[in-house]
């Protein structure tokens, strides 16, 4: 397939209002359109076509208190690490969606799937983790295109995490993403807004 200019324009659409929302509407999101999620993560790249990631729905309403308490605590000791006007700036911004997100997704990595055979994670394991986050991205992309938004919560301890969610010993938390129709768009994120840390160019240097 030759692909188009039109292709690239919409790519770069997507790439550009691709946000961490943390602004959530509560709205249900189609069970359809959540099956059209699950399958762009099918397409993801992954080492050796172990396909590692492992994605629990969080539905529970007391596993979600479980996991808003979780990130609360984290959430506090974090803020103790800055004094002065850092903390105060840091106080003020909004740092997860957990309460208003309609979707909550557990996504862990299994550290030694059968899948894959072993191909190209022996000297570097830590691909399988990589792998996770290429499907992550993917998702988030495919998400963008469905006028969804999504928030990665990494204000959290990931072993409660996984022991709150009755993970397997096997699977490592790569991430909790919030989902859903953000509260507003914006093409800037929201730390470069809230004048926490600007955009910085990718470093590329020939050698």
């Amino acid at each position: 397939m030759e692909l188009t200019q039109a292709h690239r324009d919409a790519l770069q659409d997507i790439l550009l209002w691709r946000r961490d929302v943390r602004h959530f509407l509560s709205d249900p999101v189609p069970q359809e359109v959540l099956e059209r999620l699950r399958k762009a993560m099918d397409f993801a790249p992954s080492v050796g076509n172990a396909r590692p990631w492992r994605v629990l729905h969080v539905k529970s309403p007391d596993l979600r208190a479980d996991v808003i308490r979780n990130f609360e605590t984290a959430n506090a000791q974090a803020a103790a690490a800055y004094k002065d006007d850092q903390r105060a700036a840091y106080n003020r911004l909004k740092l997860a969606g957990l309460r208003e997100a309609p979707v909550h997704l557990a996504i862990f990595t299994e550290t030694d799937p059968d899948a894959g055979h072993g191909l190209g994670r022996q000297t570097m394991p830590e691909m399988l983790s990589y792998s996770t986050v290429a499907a992550i991205h993917t998702l988030w992309l495919a998400a963008r295109a469905e006028n969804l938004g999504v928030g990665w919560v990494s204000i959290l301890d990931p072993q409660a995490v996984a022991h709150s969610l009755h993970a397997p010993d096997n699977w490592d938390l790569t991430a909790y993403l919030c989902l859903g129709k953000a509260a507003s768009d914006d093409d800037t994120p929201l730390l470069h807004r809230n004048a926490w840390q600007t955009n910085a160019e990718t470093i590329w240097q020939d050698i």
